[in-house]
């Protein structure tokens, strides 16, 4: 039985790994022919590369919670030893730096800070 559940994981882990690296080329892709139509139509460039930018960084962010989820399958159901945790570990706090920073850039504001501030009296 358990052979079966670390065949179902290394199955389900690779799958996601899979998934991840394909959100990330989609909108790669998607974005980059989203900003050539819009540049073609004749929008305005500032506004192109901070829609392309955004749109892009979405991507990236939804790509990297699949990879950091098949990570996390893999290392507890497959590979789990002191060694597989610690490099899991360092892995997933370099992709959750790489996520905080691109949900900075693409919302322009800090995760604490309110999404409007209120106005003083």
């Amino acid at each position: 039985m358990s052979e079966l559940v670390t065949k179902i994981a290394e199955w389900g882990a690779g799958f996601l790994e899979l998934m991840g690296v394909a959100v990330i080329v989609f909108f790669a892709i998607f974005s980059t022919a989203k900003a050539l139509i819009d540049w073609i139509r004749k929008d305005v460039v500032k506004t192109i590369y901070d829609q392309y930018r955004h749109l892009f960084a979405r991507g990236i962010l939804l790509g990297l919670e699949l990879l950091v989820a098949a990570d996390i399958i893999h290392t507890v159901a497959v590979n789990l030893t002191f060694t597989s945790v610690g490099v899991l570990a360092i892995v997933v706090l370099i992709r959750t730096f790489l996520s905080f920073t691109l949900q900075v850039e693409t919302t322009g504001r800090w995760p604490w800070q309110e999404k409007f501030p209120k106005l003083k009296d």
